[in-house]
């Protein structure tokens, strides 16, 4: 999942238990949509991605880099401190509220569509909750 800085979900893919979700990173950023902001083209991609050290690769860093994305993580067999975490905690914040719906905190369904569907809803239902409580305090 990719979130924005307020931690609303922007794209999610659904792969497999087994695999390493490095290599999702770039079907990840180019599955955000359009975002409209100022006048002229809209953005396609975020200006900055912020990751753990588990996607610290050169291969995807690369890749990255060629999207035009800055990348900001942490270097893998360094010493912890890299003060990222003050600003990643808002994915783990929308991992916390997907995982408030009973459907998504263990995985049941057997067929994939059937799970994407429910993780659709789920950041659905996650976007609409912030735009009504931003909607109560203006």
């Amino acid at each position: 999942m990719i979130t924005d800085a307020n931690g609303i979900p922007l794209a999610f893919t659904l792969t497999g238990g087994n695999r390493n979700d490095v290599t999702q990173l770039i079907p990840l950023l180019e599955a955000v949509p359009p975002v409209r902001g100022k006048q002229g083209r809209p953005r396609r991609r975020p200006d900055v991605v912020l990751a753990d050290r588990g996607y610290d690769h050169d291969k995807y860093r690369r890749l990255v880099w060629g999207l035009g994305v800055r990348l900001l993580i942490a270097r893998r067999n360094t010493e912890h401190g890299s003060g990222l975490g003050t600003q990643r905690w808002v994915v783990e914040r929308a991992f916390a509220l997907l995982h408030h719906f009973r459907r998504l905190r263990i995985r049941w369904e057997v067929r994939d569509d059937i799970h994407e569907a429910f993780l659709s809803l789920g950041c659905a239902l996650i976007c609409w909750r912030r735009l009504t409580s931003a909607d109560r305090t203006s």
